[in-house]
């Protein structure tokens, strides 16, 4: 009997030690500083958890953000590891949220609810954002800041007076749109050509003067566009789906996608609790995000 104990003993050892050992050996990345959601991020494609095992005050290092971890940084671990982390409550900084897309008393409340400030207030006209919603802030969004600063916001004034033109907002649209409003308007465009870029053919990537921008006289107007073969088929694209989370009122949800192209916005509007919103979102290459701001506050990142 003794001997068919330490027999299944060692049996069951050796078969737990080949379990671990056929795991993936990955290397554990460098968290400090970064917020918990973007930790987890970072971590879920190496299937490492993740386990808040303290906080710590610490003026260096903003409020949410992870101060302290173990494994460090380069340590080879198994899959299934589970890091330990220490949070920092902050001190003298925090992240400055996310309020463009947002009205301003909304805006208001959320700096309040992250230690900050309003500060200066100025109203421009705008053709993408409707009347009373924040158009731009500076400092800009999940930046540090010191606590209590001041973020300064501008905000749509609606739409400008006929005497007044501002620049459309041509990002990811086709490059005609474009050239039938330059027409319309007698303006000159000049356009380049991206021949290494993801998008199909004519797809606008970048323009001068930026949206809502106010157009002097003659302007000098120029466009970055796709130069992908005709021929080519388009490049693949992805399905997303984000599900707005169960509660007692309508979110304002905003989903952007950060590439080597900068920032697009692929949906702004609000939604009831439980709904669905599903994108079709182009193959952006290597690096590619996707960030989903819930009523102003980053709640995931994917990567693309």
């Amino acid at each position: 009997m003794g001997t068919l104990l330490a027999f299944s003993f060692f049996a069951f050892r050796w078969g737990i030690e080949g379990v671990v050992h056929a795991r993936k050996v990955q290397i554990v990345p460098d968290l400090k500083g970064k917020p918990v959601s973007a930790a987890l991020d970072l971590l879920a494609p190496l299937n490492i958890a993740l386990r808040k095992e303290g906080e710590e005050f610490n003026n260096a290092v903003p409020i949410g953000a992870i101060l302290l971890q173990n494994p460090p940084p380069g340590t080879k671990v198994r899959e299934g590891k589970v890091l330990k982390v220490v949070v920092s409550q902050g001190g003298e900084t925090v992240f400055a949220p996310v309020v463009v897309g947002l009205p301003l008393r909304n805006a208001e409340m959320l700096l309040r609810q992250n230690q900050l400030v309003l500060g200066e207030v100025s109203e421009a006209y705008s053709l993408k954002y409707d009347k009373g919603m924040v158009m731009s802030q500076d400092p800009k969004s999940e930046s540090s800041v010191e606590r209590n600063s001041q973020v300064g916001v501008v905000v749509s004034g609606g739409a400008p007076p006929a005497n007044i033109a501002l620049m459309p907002d041509f990002g990811r649209k086709d490059v005609t749109e474009a050239s039938s409003w330059a027409a319309e308007g007698g303006f000159q465009v000049a356009i380049s050509k991206d021949f290494g870029a993801l998008f199909p053919n004519g797809v606008i990537l970048s323009q001068e003067p930026a949206p809502d921008a106010v157009l002097t006289p003659n302007p000098k107007i120029k466009l970055t566009i796709s130069g992908r073969s005709k021929t080519t088929a388009a490049g693949p694209s992805k399905s997303i789906r984000y599900e707005v989370s169960q509660g007692s009122a309508d979110s304002t949800v905003r989903i952007v996608v950060v590439d080597q192209y900068g920032e697009r916005e692929l949906f702004n509007g609000v939604r009831p609790p439980g709904s669905k919103i599903d994108l079709q979102v182009p193959d952006s290459g290597a690096g590619a995000r996707m960030k989903i701001f819930l009523n102003g506050i980053l709640v995931e990142e994917r990567d693309l």
